[in-house]
């Protein structure tokens, strides 16, 4: 019987080895577990078109929940519940002025993630893939 030849893909490697003192540092310089489930809620969050529209829009920003509808092209009432879960993640916050509610981005770390995540996107697409403003 013949063995059967796998070939390995061209990302891998084609032997085994460890770098012990590369491991040890990337070991010293890696975040906790909860630390890692934190920033994966946060990047699921923004994961969605929606909440990264309202958050873009915010970039700019502050707007009110109307305004925010308006840009999203839903409803008052779905973009409350958006922006509900982005301001459980502090990457949100809001304030009240008589009936009217606004959002800003949280900080300057959520300004430079929104825009970051978008100019690389924009750097990663091909030109057919680039979306028209």
């Amino acid at each position: 019987m013949t063995p059967t030849v796998v070939p390995l893909p061209s990302d891998a490697c084609e032997v085994a080895c460890v770098h012990p003192e590369a491991v040890a540092h990337a070991q010293a310089a890696m975040p906790s577990a909860s630390a890692l489930i934190r920033a994966s809620a946060v990047l699921k969050a923004v994961a969605d078109p929606t909440r990264l529209r309202l958050l873009s829009a915010l970039a700019s920003g502050e707007l009110c929940v109307c305004d925010l509808s308006v840009l999203a092209g839903t409803s008052e009432s779905a973009v409350s519940h958006q922006l509900r879960l982005l301001r459980d993640l502090a990457l949100v916050t809001n304030r009240k002025e008589g009936r009217v509610v606004y959002y800003r981005l949280d900080d300057a770390h959520v300004t430079h993630l929104i825009r970051d995540v978008i100019a690389h996107a924009a750097h990663t697409l091909t030109p057919e893939q680039r979306p028209h403003s």
